[in-house]
């Protein structure tokens, strides 16, 4: 009986040979991950300056000090310690600015990716759900979209009506909704014959529990992959807009503005124009190598 007990196997082994489960699986891919985990860092510490910003800038960013302008950054032989990145033609200290300017670009790009993902999500889940009808109107919805250069378009509709921080969000947000509605609705398409979503209907639930109870929260990692990809995309046009002047107008630092600021002293005092345009090119980067990560974790069979 003794050798008998020995050879039966324990709980503890049981639970030892356990697979893990899919948070487990995902959590260990992400370790392992370097372009999602150097993106997530770059973009975590971007966000952290702009929420302290008011804390932690060396300088006030409207602080004007006509003594002090076009001060070079610490790095080159006119450089000084006091602004580290130097100041420009009106003697406002360039990293305050940056700091500043990141609460303006960042609160602006993440209010209009937030409505971009309402808007096609629930455009992509109605059209992939009802189908028919439903779903021939949403594909006319889409395909008018995709024409539509959607610069041009938000230039045009701010050149009307005027640019300010909630217009920004409003206008951007309602012109890169498509690829959520295009992949949501291809999502939604593969779902919905489902068993878990017929067993809903059979039971007699309504439709409306049925996307946002059953097809919603199967979608959810597509969503936050879009988000993370558009981000990127959203965070230019702004910069695009406010380097053209149609975003968000001055003494009010934008990334985009900044690089529009600098570029009439670009050759005397190049830094004006290739410090704000680094950090945009380098955020960029780290959300896309972020959302490209994300989408290697979350969504796996969608990688050839």
């Amino acid at each position: 009986m003794t050798e008998l007990r020995a050879l039966q196997p324990s709980p503890a082994d049981d639970i030892g040979t356990l697979p893990p489960s899919p948070g487990e699986l995902s959590w260990r891919r992400a370790k392992r991950h370097p372009g999602l985990i150097i993106g997530l860092s770059v973009v975590s510490f971007v966000v952290l300056v702009a929420l302290f910003a008011p804390w932690i800038t060396p300088h006030d960013p409207y602080a004007q000090d006509l003594g002090k302008r076009l001060i070079e950054p610490v790095w080159t032989p006119l450089g000084s310690w006091d602004h580290i990145l130097g100041t420009d033609s009106l003697g406002r200290d360039l990293l305050s600015r940056l700091m500043y300017g990141a609460r303006i670009s960042l609160s602006i790009s993440f209010g209009a990716a937030l409505i971009s993902a309402v808007i096609g999500t629930v455009i992509g889940i109605i059209g992939g759900y009802f189908g028919g009808r439903v779903d021939a109107v949403v594909t006319y919805l889409i395909n008018v979209k995709l024409s539509l250069p959607a610069l041009l378009v938000a230039v045009a509709v701010i050149a009307v009506i005027g640019a300010t921080p909630l217009i920004l969000m409003l206008v951007i947000g309602a012109l890169v909704w498509d690829r959520y509605a295009v992949v949501i609705r291809s999502a939604v398409q593969q779902l919905r014959n489902q068993e878990f979503v017929l067993a809903a209907r059979m039971t007699g639930a309504s439709h409306r529990r049925v996307l946002f109870s059953e097809l919603l929260p199967n979608i959810t990692s597509h969503i936050i992959v879009i988000v993370s990809l558009e981000l990127g995309i959203v965070i230019l046009i702004e910069a695009i807009l406010s380097f053209l002047g149609l975003g968000i107008q001055p003494p009010n630092p934008s990334w985009g503005l900044l690089v529009a600021e600098g570029r009439n002293f670009m050759f005397l005092k190049p830094y004006l124009v290739i410090i704000p345009g680094l950090t945009i090119f380098f955020l960029v980067v780290a959300i896309n190598l972020a959302g490209d990560g994300l989408r290697d974790i979350l969504t796996p069979e969608g990688r050839s």
